[in-house]
């Protein structure tokens, strides 16, 4: 089964642009509890490197690219993350990496609970144990 999972947000517009609209039990698959963005990230820096015990995430590069690791423990996969329209799923217990971060870059992220420190998992081998690979 592959790690990678993805949403499509369909564009609306017309010849003044376009638009997409997130929604949460519609074009998001759960709802929608916190919202953030990540920009302005430094050529050569990697983010990420966490899982999340219980936490589903959406994530879409609204301009620019970046690189997404996924890691269940066992399998690890990459995608490039390039298009306002698409959407990465992110499980939970899922280790994620984000590198090569274009200029450009503005990755947007919806997540399905509130920030809690409390329920990342920032080892990876703490994360292969909770995962019992």
């Amino acid at each position: 089964m592959s790690l990678i999972e993805w949403v499509d947000f369909p564009p609306l517009g017309d010849d003044r642009g376009s638009l997409v609209a997130l929604e949460a039990e519609n074009t998001v698959p759960f709802v929608i509890k916190r919202v953030y963005y990540i920009f302005g990230t430094q050529q050569g820096v990697a983010r990420g490197f966490h899982a999340h015990k219980n936490l589903q995430q959406v994530a879409v590069c609204v301009t620019g690219s970046c690189r997404m690791v996924l890691d269940d423990g066992k399998n690890r996969e990459e995608v490039w993350l390039d298009s306002p329209i698409k959407g990465l799923i992110i499980s939970d217990l899922v280790w994620r990496e984000m590198h090569d971060f274009s200029e450009d870059c503005v990755l947007l992220v919806l997540a399905s609970e509130h920030y809690d420190e409390n329920d990342y998992i920032r080892d990876y081998e703490d994360f292969k144990h909770i995962k019992r690979w």
